[in-house]
């Protein structure tokens, strides 16, 4: 069944059997279907499945399997409270090899669990510093994965004072600080009493000061992206030697490779640019990664390159002329083609193209969703192709996409009944010229038992990053149609510096951080109040998260159009943002300067040097372990909102990051945010 024809029965089935709004218990207990995993020969597929609760200790996590081609229902494979995850299926299909925390572990381990034969999982790895993303050596014999190494761990044990010192940058990543902990590359053969090996220990490369894999975007250990080389006798990762300029400069990724043997790593790229997530193709004569070039501009879209193999050299950008930014890839098993998946203009898409370079050309017509977790089986006789599919009113499931004709059928559907007892409806798209010029794209999200004929509240929703986009997914954090069920309709417009437009919309805020995208969000909300009769226009409200925050700060600073305000994890203060927060070197960048040169963005784009202006009722939320905007940029907002008199509200999430991820928090915030807009919007 096509994901269109899904859609328009599921939409059907919802009207018919006359559903009730989404709830938070609804929406947080969705079963959460994680990526897949194919088996070599593409007749299986495995992927996670979080059943959540509200209570950490009562929810469950395990691998499912389902045949590749649909002729069965998928059944549970592992049976555990802790979760799975780093799959990798042994060359022969037989085995499957994961990570997870099982009892007796003090961190995460490297298992092995017969898929063919049955049994349990047996325990390979018993690491101090656990153990992730393991992969097989082609032969099937050993495996590589990584684990964190602190080589001061018996000195900082012994310590009987507790004290963090540093002598450079960075200190602290999105909700840890950080130390003497680095991650390492392991490789252990699985005969009886065989030990990990490090294959790093000892190397200059380790020891630089500066050395880190690729940072992790939700915290933890960073990401090493190693694979092993076709002959298994060397790997190739993707490492950082400069992290600690990031005070002052980029911080780059290059590729390396080290020999299983021992010896130093050899740099396999160069330049201002990071690359990353290598794979080599099937016939072991080309290594593919993904190339950011670092060409001091806020953002630069990640492209997809290729490199001769066993003996490369320079790089060739492949989807150079390709004006869209790759998220993943994975190679056919043909070695003719390479699969992608890119964001655009409110979705992500899956493509192709020759894997030597030329056109890419879109997969399937998709006009719903996002495709995301694409994978692609490495031996099968004819592709298969398995990716997640997800939409706003569809929590994500497993598919799987003919190459040939862009039919798509589920191989899962966890969600299905309980997304169709809920009231909700498709997004809707539109598009308006901005008084810039610019082509400036939205979506609305309808509240529940919609009637045209009436008129709704608007909420104006404003995205992160801001190198993001609002798109056509299922999501915890803003979900839409939870916000739109006290009676609102939702806005969501891709302002400029939104991925998924090309890469020099996305490039367009450097220099005009918050200036020109409040000003396109303010006429999007003009415009679908004149587009849509059911709006009410005297009745507005926005808000947002992190740069979403940094923006409802604007908003307080500049206008009184809205009603009343929310800002999760905003900053108010570009100068205090740049001192405290995790990372700051982007920051001057894309203000022209840094903060004591007092360039036009430091003095005209800070909303706390225009806080005389600030009237209209604003919640305000946080999280105490925010390390990205941290805390202190909330509490200068709350001084000057009580200063200015303005009534407002402060929530500190105690335990909660940059998000807010426990299911009891999330459940309080949406309450809060839910009887702020209905203070003063359904007044």
């Amino acid at each position: 069944m096509s994901l269109r024809v899904a859609c328009i029965l599921l939409a059907a089935l919802s009207g018919a059997a006359a559903q009730s709004p989404i709830t938070h218990e609804a929406m947080w207990l969705m079963k959460r279907v994680g990526a897949p995993a194919p088996s070599p020969d593409g007749k299986w597929v495995v992927f996670p499945v979080t059943e959540p609760a509200y209570d950490e200790k009562d929810q469950v996590s395990d691998l499912w399997i389902v045949p590749a081609d649909g002729s069965a229902a998928p059944r549970r494979l592992t049976f555990s409270k802790g979760g799975e995850s780093g799959l990798a299926w042994s060359p022969d299909g037989r085995r499957l090899a994961f990570t997870a925390r099982r009892e007796g572990d003090e961190a995460s381990q490297v298992y092995i669990l017969d898929v063919e034969g049955g049994g349990e999982a047996q325990r390979l790895t018993s690491l101090a510093g656990g153990a992730a993303a393991p992969r097989w050596r082609p032969d099937g014999a050993a495996l590589l994965f990584t684990s964190a190494v602190d080589p001061i761990a018996a000195e900082r044990k012994a310590r009987k004072y507790r004290a963090r010192v540093y002598t450079g940058f960075p200190i602290r990543n999105w909700d840890r600080w950080l130390d003497e902990t680095r991650t390492h590359l392991f490789a252990q053969t699985l005969e009886p009493g065989a030990q990990p090996r490090d294959l790093l220990a000892g190397t200059k490369l380790a020891s630089e000061p500066g050395f880190g894999g690729r940072s992790n975007p939700m915290g933890g250990p960073d990401n090493l992206d190693a694979v092993w080389a076709p002959d298994g006798q060397s790997v190739v990762f993707a490492a950082t030697v400069n992290r600690n300029a990031a005070a002052y400069a980029e911080v780059e990724t290059h590729l390396y490779r080290v020999s299983t043997a021992g010896g130093e790593a050899q740099q396999l790229t160069n330049g201002p640019a990071s690359y990353s997530r290598p794979a080599f193709s099937p016939d072991g004569k080309s290594l593919y990664c993904l190339l950011e070039r670092h060409s001091g501009k806020v953002y630069n879209a990640t492209r997809l390159a290729v490199l001769e193999w066993p003996r490369p050299v320079q790089p060739k950008a492949l989807t150079e002329n390709w004006d869209r930014s790759v998220n993943g890839f994975a190679v056919g098993p043909d070695g003719g083609a390479v699969f992608l998946t890119a964001e655009e203009a409110g979705h992500e898409r899956l493509f192709v193209m020759p894997t030597r370079g030329g056109a890419v050309r879109a997969v399937m017509n998709l006009t719903t969703g996002a495709c995301t977790g694409l994978a692609v089986a490495e031996k099968a006789a004819a592709a298969v192709v398995v990716a997640n599919w997800e939409s706003a009113i569809n929590p994500p499931e497993v598919i799987r996409v003919n190459p040939v004709t862009g039919e798509h059928a589920f191989l899962t559907r966890f969600n299905r009944e309980a997304a169709a007892k809920i009231d909700w409806q498709p997004l809707r798209h539109f598009w308006f010229t901005s008084r810039r010029g610019k082509r400036i794209h939205s979506l609305i999200a309808l509240p529940p038992g919609f009637d045209e004929s009436k008129k709704y509240p608007l909420f104006v929703l404003i995205h992160g990053g801001p190198h993001s986009m609002w798109r056509d997914q299922f999501v915890l954090r803003w979900n839409y149609h939870l916000l739109a069920a006290p009676g609102f309709v939702v806005l969501l417009t891709n302002f400029t510096g939104s991925t998924g437009f090309g890469e020099n919309f996305a490039q367009e805020i450097q220099g005009d951080p918050l200036r020109g995208p409040a000003e396109e969000i303010n006429e999007a909300a003009d415009e679908a109040i004149r587009r849509f009769p059911f709006i009410d226009g005297a009745r507005q409200a926005a808000g947002g998260a992190s740069y979403g925050g940094h923006l409802a700060n604007w908003l307080q600073a500049t206008t009184t159009r809205y009603q009343c305000l929310i800002s999760h994890a905003g900053l108010i203060n570009l100068e205090s943002q740049w001192g405290t927060s995790d990372m700051i070197y982007h920051r001057e960048v894309g203000a022209g300067g840094p903060p004591w040169e007092q360039g036009p963005v430091w003095r005209e784009q800070n909303p706390i040097r225009l806080a005389r202006n600030f009237r209209t009722p604003i919640l305000v939320t946080i999280g105490e372990r925010d390390y990205r905007v941290p805390l202190n940029q909330s509490l200068e907002n709350w001084s000057a909102l009580q200063r200015m008199r303005v009534p407002s509200r402060l929530v500190v999430f105690e335990s909660a990051n940059h998000w807010i991820l426990n299911g009891e928090d999330s459940r309080f915030f949406y309450q809060e945010v839910a009887a702020w807009l209905k203070q003063y919007l359904q007044q």
